[in-house]
């Protein structure tokens, strides 16, 4: 080891950059696990920008001849520099870690930026549209880009701020479905599954930093290619965590595998953080649980322990006696005796007329009571205890632990009176069950034809987009988590037709919820679009070729579609919503909704207030994506908006911070100064509910990311 740590050295001396490389690629092998998940992290990722301008000093492909299907020129080369304008625009190009120097001149409308993720970003937004209907509510949005970078730009905006995840990534089933390295990844791959657990690691750490660690989830679904190795991978990386798997039937009529059974499910990976639990909910009839009968009504359970620890020498200061006195109306209890240490119960003399109950198993062996006699003396005294059918020392005794108590002090079970043995009668005619259910689903709403795919053709008819997910499927899993959580933030960095975005607005219509959705996909077209594509002389970059992309064509006209009750063709939605909540789909909903692109920046090459206009949206959504956005510089040196201001001449701090206290719902502050003693200078002038943001008077500088080095 140390003779390779030398020879790193000397590298370094003589070619930083290979260096730095050797480096890395020591320490992946030297961390490489003796047990566990083992997989080649080695290889970049890389992705192409088509439409982004070349600049100098660009990384780029230079791309086939148009017309031609042949795979494009993977060689990396850097920008050396342009010349000439329009169409004639020329650039010289020089190939990257080029064992031999090669240059070459190129026109610039031939190449198409590629950006490797170990390379610095600097990304923006640019809106192309949005939908309103939803007054004052937060907006939806969904960002048009490659979801690593998107995720890295979030980490400015929603660190530790996102309340779930849910996504459905690539299954890597060897179609060509998914790409690494702008090349689908097949079947005969002798490394897709490295390459597929390269790809998930790198967005998985970043989604870590988005997830709130004292109360979140991370939902991901997949099927039997990979879960096997994505449940590993979850236990490395998360081993703070609570990792559950559900099976979910999603086509029961079985898709057919070769030489194999037809799959009817997938898995739903639940990783659990912090307090995260499950919520009970009330389920509808369809869910298929074995209902406990006393479900409907108020639990009591058995005063004699039963299960574990049921023997006296496990609880000695829980075996006493219960006298129960013999009444004209029946056995009601008398007193609850004292703790009893000695060896000759039975000799104990019970008061006149009682009987002594002692926690007696069914064997006959000493057993103990669940609860303490003081605590059960209070519990008879409230009417939560009961006394069974009378069968003298063998009588059962029932009571109400402490959350089914809960639920009589909260109402949810009227008293409407006592029984002789003075334990409370309910009114139990309105009370709805909730459960939890088991980790087997076999939920007919779940189906991803009738609830995905067949719904997808009533909102954006002629549109067709793979194996969609049940928008009901979505939104149970959803409902388990933040169904109590009105105001939750959920992230869906896999988007694909939107499901995600569309369940969060039919869970803030049941209850009247604020929730909103933030959806990453990219604008990849299909890959048996792609051959006529290019046939018809058509890149990537052209808009008839962007139209095609799934977040052009799919997830922005069905998200669009929903909240408005139209088709993109204007037409009133035909059906209804099922299940939970019925109503018609042309009715809409009334949510918001705005949708970007990301863009790449150049710090050196774009202007100032240009640049400031790309981060706008990066500054309205950290203060929440509500309300009016400051989308240019002020004038006046400063500005406030409905949830958060801009300073940017500090001399005029003053009327600022007057105006930031006036305001109501004003959550963030964004000072933007070079100098911290200006800057903590406005922050202490500044109320506590308002969160001081600094930014660098070089816009570009706060948003720099290689999370991928």
């Amino acid at each position: 080891m140390s003779r390779l740590t030398d020879l790193i050295a000397r590298a370094k001396a003589k070619d930083p950059a290979l260096g730095d490389e050797l480096d890395r690629e020591f320490k992946a092998l030297a961390s490489r696990r003796a047990f566990g998940l083992n997989f080649e992290r080695h290889k970049p990722e890389s992705v192409e920008l088509p439409g982004r301008p070349i600049r100098r000093g660009d990384k780029v492909h230079v791309l086939p001849p148009r017309g031609s299907t042949a795979k494009g020129d993977q060689r990396l080369w850097r920008v050396l520099r342009l010349e000439g304008a329009g169409k004639a625009r020329v650039a010289h190009l020089s190939l990257i870690d080029a064992a031999e120097p090669e240059t070459v001149e190129v026109p610039v409308v031939d190449l198409v930026v590629a950006a490797e993720f170990r390379d610095y970003i600097y990304p923006g937004l640019v809106s192309t549209g949005k939908v309103t209907r939803g007054g004052d509510k937060p907006f939806h949005t969904v960002i048009n880009g490659e979801n690593f970078h998107a995720l890295e730009a979030l980490t400015y905006t929603h660190r530790g701020k996102i309340d779930a995840i849910y996504i459905d990534p690539p299954y890597n089933t060897g179609a060509r479905d998914w790409k690494y390295n702008n090349d689908y990844v097949e079947a005969e791959d002798l490394y897709r599954h490295s390459k597929w657990l390269a790809f998930m690691e790198r967005r998985l750490l970043i989604a870590r930093e988005l997830l709130n660690p004292t109360k979140s989830v991370l939902m991901i679904t997949i099927d039997e290619k990979e879960y096997l190795r994505l449940g590993i991978l979850l236990e490395q990386l998360f081993l703070d965590a609570r990792i559950q798997m559900v099976s979910s039937v999603i086509n029961p009529k079985g898709a057919a595998r070769s030489s194999s059974f037809g799959r009817t499910d997938e898995y739903i990976y639940f990783v659990m953080f912090g307090s995260a639990a499950p919520n009970p909910v009330a389920l509808g009839g369809e869910w298929k649980i074995v209902e406990d009968r006393r479900a409907g009504s108020l639990r009591w359970a058995e005063l004699l322990r039963a299960g574990s620890n049921t023997r006296r020498s496990d609880r000695p200061n829980q075996f006493y006696p219960v006298f129960i006195r013999l009444a004209p109306e029946g056995p009601v209890f008398d007193s609850v005796g004292d703790t009893y240490f000695g060896d000759e119960w039975r000799s104990v003399e019970a008061p006149g007329g009682c009987v002594a109950i002692w926690p007696i198993r069914s064997d006959g062996s000493e057993g103990n009571w669940q609860i303490s006699a003081p605590i059960l003396r209070d519990t008879i005294k409230k009417g939560f205890a009961k006394i069974g059918n009378w069968r003298g020392s063998n009588t059962a005794i029932s009571y109400l632990k402490k959350g089914e108590q809960a639920k009589i002090d909260a109402g949810i079970f009227p008293v409407t009176g006592k029984k002789q043995d003075g334990s409370i009668l309910v009114d139990d005619s309105a009370y709805q069950p909730v459960f939890i259910p088991g980790t087997q689903w076999r939920i007919s709403s779940h189906n991803a034809e009738q609830g995905g795919t067949n719904l997808q053709k009533l909102l954006i008819p002629g549109r067709r987009f793979p194996f969609p997910k049940s928008l009901y499927a979505v939104e149970d899993a959803l409902r388990f988590f933040v169904g109590n959580d009105r105001e939750a933030t959920i992230l869906d960095f896999f988007s694909g037709s939107g499901t995600t975005a569309h369940a969060v607005m039919r869970l803030n219509r049941q209850d009247g919820g604020r929730r909103q959705c933030i959806s990453v996909t990219n604008n990849e077209v299909a890959a048996e679009e792609q051959t006529a594509l290019r046939a018809a002389d058509l890149r990537p970059g052209d808009p008839e070729w962007e139209k095609w992309g799934i977040c052009d064509y799919i997830t922005k006209p069905r998200i669009a579609a929903a909240i408005t009750g139209k088709t993109p063709d204007g037409q009133p939605i035909a059906g209804d919503y099922k299940f939970t909540d019925e109503f018609p789909m042309a009715e809409g909903f009334e949510e918001n909704a705005e949708f970007f692109t990301l863009t790449y920046e150049a710090p050196v090459a774009v202007s100032h207030n240009l640049a400031f206009q790309r981060v706008a949206p990066l500054l309205w959504m950290r203060a929440g994506s509500e309300g009016r956005r400051i989308d240019d510089l002020p004038s006046q040196g400063w500005e406030v908006a409905d949830t958060y201001g801009l300073l940017v001449d500090l001399d005029r701090a003053t009327e600022f911070c007057a105006a930031a206290v006036a305001a109501e719902g004003l959550r963030v502050a964004y000072i933007v100064t070079d100098d911290d003693r200006r800057f903590q200078a406005v922050t202490r002038a500044l109320p506590d509910t308002i969160e001081p943001v600094r930014l660098y008077e070089s816009y570009l500088s706060n948003f720099r990311f290689a999370m991928g080095r």
